[in-house]
């Protein structure tokens, strides 16, 4: 990773951060960091809760009472010394799901010490884990997703379309791309335009992956960020574009 991309991810606002102006803030400052992040996280948590629970209704209900506990302030205790945000994050919703389990078999909670340990789920805690990191890593490729979508709609350089059929249509050689581009833009497009174009189109891609990563990461290093992007399957894909 160059100086200049890591000067530019140490200037990005950590969800961190952003947690602590939720909770510490004033106001207006608590409101817009609450949004952020709710708008950040809330399609991985619903994503997650939907493949444990497989009830859409069952795992709106839970988003929204994810949704409620940070609110009410449950996660003004977080800290990155703890661990990443993101194992902050799965933590609160395995909470929210064992609760759900021991609401639905009617268990009296008790306080103190002397509580029981809280049942798990049915379902394996390291294929629950699995499961969690696979949402996180969905999330984070969406949201990449969409970022290049509204570069490519600010520039009007067509990096979201030669990426995505790229996606779809790994089969396609240079040629047929072309073709295919072509009727797609409006130009005539060569076989070396679309293989320049989706170059570039993929170091944007590898860029927002990366800053979707620094996000969650407090105040990380390159490899902090290295490190997540192993987690998450993701390395060897953005490793090339990072050289870049």
């Amino acid at each position: 990773m160059d100086n200049q991309q890591i000067s530019h991810l140490s200037q990005i606002q950590t969800q961190w951060s952003m947690i602590f102006q939720a909770h510490q803030g004033d106001a207006d400052e608590a409101n817009a960091a609450i949004e952020a992040l709710m708008d950040r996280y809330s399609g991985s948590v619903h994503r997650y809760l939907l493949g444990i629970t497989r009830d859409p209704d069952l795992a709106g209900d839970l988003a929204q009472e994810f949704a409620l506990r940070f609110l009410r302030g449950d996660f003004r205790r977080a800290n990155p010394r703890f661990g990443r945000f993101r194992n902050f994050v799965k933590t609160a919703v395995m909470n929210l799901v064992i609760d759900h389990h021991r609401r639905k078999k009617n268990r009296p909670q008790l306080l103190g010490d002397e509580a029981p340990e809280p049942e798990a789920p049915a379902e394996d805690l390291t294929d629950l884990d699995r499961r969690f990191l696979d949402c996180w890593r969905e999330e984070i490729l969406e949201r990449a997703w969409s970022e290049l979508a509204r570069l490519q709609e600010r520039t009007g350089q067509p990096f979201y379309t030669v990426l995505r059929l790229r996606a779809d249509r790994p089969e396609l050689h240079s040629q047929q791309a072309a073709v295919f581009l072509s009727e797609k833009l409006g130009k005539t497009v060569s076989p070396g335009w679309v293989r320049q174009t989706l170059l570039r189109s993929r170091g944007k891609f590898v860029a927002f992956i990366i800053e979707e990563v620094s996000h969650s990461l407090g105040n990380p290093s390159a490899e902090d960020i290295d490190e997540e992007l192993m987690d998450l399957g993701l390395f060897d894909y953005c490793r090339p574009g990072r050289k870049r």
